[in-house]
């Protein structure tokens, strides 16, 4: 879930794609290490003040994650039924400091920096016959168009709200998986136009 690429320039734009990659998987890997409740939620409140004072507009752009709320609370829920809630505060800090990680990264990395980057990583794959190039445009893809979907869905709940005043039902489900195939395939018709084909031979 993750906002678009950042066009107003920041130091952070000057770093490298490859280190800003390595660094979001070392501290993330750190994350995962934390357990308590209380040192998690520190440093969390410190990624949140880097993200703050780093990204431009940053209040505009948190809000695009708003979405992501009741899934973070049904988390949150769930792990303090479960575990108590020093787990379900843990659980939730972690989840939000890796989400704005994620997002400073990708609001100061171009897509094809991007690939540019994750091509190395994904070479060793060409020994069973996967183009290394197309893994890390689908990569990079995904995370570009997760906040088109996300806004997708949430401008359909919107609607339903506005036309019955009840929260959006499952069955909604299906025609948004219906766009989002058509969606595809327009992408995927014009990355063929573009030279991307998936049946163009190898390099």
């Amino acid at each position: 879930m993750i906002a678009p690429y950042l066009t107003q320039k920041t130091w952070l734009h000057r770093v490298g794609a490859g280190h800003k990659l390595l660094a979001l998987a070392v501290i993330s890997l750190g994350f995962t290490q934390l357990y308590d409740g209380r040192g998690l939620l520190v440093a969390t409140l410190a990624v949140l003040a880097f993200y703050l004072v780093t990204i431009f507009g940053h209040w505009s752009r948190l809000r695009l994650y708003a979405p992501l709320v009741p899934l973070l609370i049904g988390i949150g829920a769930l792990q303090a039924y479960a575990s108590g809630w020093e787990l379900a505060i843990a659980s939730i800090a972690r989840l939000v400091a890796m989400i704005l990680l994620a997002d400073l990264v990708t609001a100061t990395t171009p897509m094809l920096k991007m690939m540019d980057a994750l091509a190395p990583v994904l070479r060793p794959l060409r020994r069973i016959g996967v183009d290394e190039n197309q893994v890390s445009l689908a990569v990079a893809l995904v995370i570009r168009f997760m906040p088109v979907l996300l806004n997708e869905w949430t401008k359909r709940g919107e609607a339903w709200r506005a036309r019955t005043g009840r929260r959006p039902p499952l069955r909604l489900l299906a025609p948004f998986v219906a766009d989002i195939l058509r969606l595809a395939d327009h992408v995927a018709e014009a990355l063929d136009s573009r030279g991307f084909s998936t049946k163009r031979s190898k390099d």
